[in-house]
């Protein structure tokens, strides 16, 4: 996913918006909240349309990861994570 301008935080990629939220110690900017929520909407479309294939890119699977809660034992969820960490390959 490329980056996207959002409002006090500039271009921004997915990635660093879960990390800004994670280390977030006063609570999550409504504006980085709003920006959260709309691609764990366009994941979790991903995850229903493709539910026993679809692969959590690393960005993704952090999002799902930091809403893991809001899923609890979800199956499609559950699934994706195991498949995100079968197919992890760690940089050389």
């Amino acid at each position: 996913m490329g980056a996207e301008y959002i409002s006090g935080y500039g271009s921004i990629l997915l990635s660093d918006a879960v990390r800004i939220a994670q280390n977030s110690e006063s609570g999550v900017d409504q504006r980085l909240a709003n920006y959260l929520e709309r691609k764990l909407a366009e994941v979790w479309a991903k995850l229903q349309a493709q539910p026993n294939s679809y692969i959590l890119p690393p960005d993704e699977f952090a999002l799902i990861n930091y809403y893991r809660s809001r899923f609890g034992n979800n199956d499609i969820i559950t699934k994706s994570i195991k498949r995100f960490w079968d197919n992890h390959r760690v940089p050389r």
